[in-house]
């Protein structure tokens, strides 16, 4: 919604149908985007991170970005897996902890020892990782 009313077209979808956009639909299927599609931006399942790059990656057309939600957790076993293939462009680290409530019940939700930062994967791109600031 928020991007929408930023005047972005947007598209949504979920494994889940919780009332937004279109329900029961696994993007690790999905075989291809709508046409003129150059951005994904999700919070995918923390396990299926590397999955959701590379499927995403797939998917994009060239210079296309793959937008990533996740914890940030390093180690070698994720940096192998596909931090260390390239096209991590940006990495937008929160200063201060958010709160990802379950089901969009933030009232019910304490603040998270996690911390979080958006991933910008982009086809193609060869150069060095930016680190920002939110």
């Amino acid at each position: 919604m928020e991007l929408e009313k930023r005047g972005h077209k947007v598209i949504s979808t979920d494994l889940i149908d919780r009332g937004f956009g279109q329900g029961n639909v696994d993007f690790l299927k999905v075989k291809a985007i709508p046409e003129g599609c150059t951005c994904i931006l999700t919070n995918p399942p923390y396990k299926f991170t590397g999955e959701f790059v590379a499927h995403a990656l797939e998917l994009l057309p060239e210079n296309g970005e793959a937008i990533f939600l996740l914890n940030v957790l390093a180690g070698q076993a994720r940096f192998k897996r596909f931090y260390s293939k390239g096209f991590l462009s940006d990495v937008y680290l929160f200063i201060k902890r958010i709160k990802c409530a379950k089901n969009g019940d933030f009232d019910q939700t304490k603040s998270s020892a996690v911390n979080y930062a958006w991933f910008v994967f982009r086809k193609g791109y060869k150069g060095s990782t930016l680190l920002h600031w939110i």
